[in-house]
């Protein structure tokens, strides 16, 4: 199945690969997925995650395969001769979910895309990042980062990274981030205040972060109450994207410096970002990095 659909920048949309693991329909953005095939022999590996198959090497690249069924506690496929394997990059790894069946590419806007509520989505335990609904049924889209960091946090962001910042003067130029994980949120929060910068805004999402941006330009305070916006891509209601975009668009707040900082950097995502006008693009494992580039913007 080919993947390879473009978007219009900054229109706050995305493509949703739906798919079946058991009778439950889930999504993903196809901009995470390579390509998807039907399922191949996979050699175990010793005393992997009881949730990794083991792996397999299409075209000479080693991919990892996870069975989705096992991390979402369903039951295994009936017919596991006719299961798919979805095979994603994000996070600068390739891996590849074992699934049921592959229904096919909806195009969706973010503003339709409803965020899980705490009853069903914790911060340690979420698997949900959104909720859409098509053609009468309700599509979980699923929180693939976390599911990988669950089985190997070493795939996630690089705390050792932030050691060499400790200790550092306190930084209060404000910064607004724009995440809506509530875990990788938090991480953020306390890898920069450990790296001095204690003067940051909470936004779930590029909604919030423009309604925001929005109340502060109104009063007329908008440059000094924001000095730099640090964005990720994939959220509901408004992706990063459609943030940058606006803020590019507007003459009041077009000079604030905003840094992309996502596990979608694939080249096509990096090609709408410099299109779009961000002044830095960051994948999301590299925390030191992203203090770095807000040591050079924020100089």
């Amino acid at each position: 199945m080919e993947t390879n659909i473009l978007l219009e920048s900054g229109t706050n949309e995305l493509e949703l690969l739906v798919f079946e693991v058991g009778s439950n329909s889930y999504g993903i953005n196809v901009a995470k997925v390579r390509e998807i095939i039907t399922s191949e022999p996979i050699t175990p590996v010793p005393n992997a995650h009881p949730c990794i198959e083991g792996v397999f090497m299409p075209r000479d690249v080693m991919i990892t395969a996870i069975n989705l069924a096992k991390v979402l506690g369903l039951s295994p496929s009936e017919n596991p001769k006719l299961d798919m394997f979805i095979i994603t990059n994000f996070n600068r790894l390739n891996v590849s979910f074992r699934v049921h069946k592959v229904e096919g590419i909806h195009r969706v806007s973010w503003k339709d895309i409803i965020v899980p509520d705490k009853t069903i989505n914790t911060a340690d335990t979420a698997l949900a990042t959104g909720i859409v609904k098509l053609e009468g049924r309700l599509i979980v889209i699923l929180d693939f980062e976390k599911i990988v960091s669950d089985i190997s946090p070493e795939t996630g962001l690089k705390l050792s990274d932030m050691e060499e910042y400790q200790g550092r003067p306190r930084n209060e130029r404000p910064i607004m981030i724009a995440e809506d994980s509530p875990l990788l949120m938090q991480l953020i929060l306390d890898s920069l205040k450990k790296a001095g910068y204690t003067n940051i805004q909470k936004n779930v999402n590029g909604q919030a972060a423009w309604d925001t941006l929005m109340e502060y330009k109104e009063e007329g305070t908008v440059k000094e109450k924001v000095h730099c916006v640090v964005t990720d891509i994939e959220m509901p209601l408004m992706d990063g994207h459609r943030l940058l975009r606006l803020i590019r668009d507007d003459s009041d707040l077009r000079d604030i410096p905003v840094v992309i900082f996502s596990s979608l950097l694939n080249d096509d995502m990096k090609r709408k970002g410099e299109q779009l006008g961000a002044n830095a693009q960051l994948s999301k494992p590299e925390i030191g990095r992203l203090v770095a580039e807000l040591d050079r913007i924020m100089a």
